[in-house]
């Protein structure tokens, strides 16, 4: 029986089809985790075990670029959480991570204080985890090359929540297909990662960081955004109307320790 496609459309489709793929396969994938608080001590140990155990542990495994966030000081927040943004090449290395940890005696031993924490003197209150893909237009993370001293910096972590499934998928177009992601990057607002969470306690949701040295830049950054004939023409396209109805905000900063 003779192929239904020529030959050389055939390998055309076949080399379309291995492109996709690799681009796929290219993505990253990231763990949010969240460590809550509730006081002075818990912050220390959690602290000391990520610094001196946790993120060594990580990196020699491979693993670079992670990045470690508190909240920034505001009356109306509690600075009650630690924020942990990984890396993964994927999704076979983040499920490799808790087995080689265990297996690492110098992770072990640095994390004594930690892992061998008493049940009346818990290190958190509890860890929520986020498992996220990076978005085609930003399939891999770009640590933040902002400089100023860490406290005055702005990481601008953002969640943002779609009402159905049909509707999130129509959010993410518009920041990839629709252009969001561009406008991000020509504004300069130095994204650290775009993706969507694919597991985790809120969803549909996609999530975003974003950079700045101070509050100030990020203040006029976000209003010459509003103001962009880009931004108006994205907005106001019928196809991507009323497609978010949950927005969450977090302004942080990196701790001496995070790598960037």
């Amino acid at each position: 029986m003779k192929n239904k496609f020529p030959l050389p459309l055939l390998l055309l489709l076949l080399a379309i089809i291995t492109s996709f793929s690799s681009i796929a396969q290219e993505k990253e994938y990231y763990e949010l985790k969240t460590y809550t608080l509730k006081n002075d001590t818990q912050e220390k140990m959690v602290d000391d075990y990520l610094k001196g155990a946790y993120l060594p542990a990580l990196k020699r495994m491979g693993i670079e670029n992670i990045g470690v966030f508190k909240v920034r000081s505001d009356k109306y927040k509690m600075s009650d959480k630690i924020y942990v943004l990984i890396p993964y090449t994927s999704l076979t290395q983040f499920e490799s991570v808790e087995k080689m940890l265990a297996l690492d005696k110098l992770h072990v031993t640095d994390g004594a204080n930690y892992i061998n924490a008493k049940f009346e003197n818990p290190p958190y209150e509890r860890i929520k985890s986020v498992l996220l893909r990076a978005f085609p237009d930003m399939p891999k993370m770009k640590p933040t090359t902002v400089e100023g001293a860490r406290k005055d910096r702005v990481y601008e972590l953002r969640s943002y929540e779609s009402p159905t499934e049909a509707l999130y998928k129509n959010k993410v177009d518009m920041f990839n297909e629709g252009g969001e992601v561009t406008l991000f990057k020509n504004l300069g607002f130095n994204a650290v990662f775009y993706a969507e969470v694919i597991s985790g306690d809120r969803m549909p949701n996609l999530m975003y960081m974003t950079t700045f040295p101070n509050l100030q830049t990020r203040d006029s950054l976000w209003e010459q955004f509003g103001s962009s004939p880009k931004w108006k023409e994205i907005s106001s396209m019928e196809k991507y109307q009323n497609n978010m109805n949950k927005l969450d905000r977090h302004l942080l900063y990196p701790t001496e320790y995070s790598d960037y």
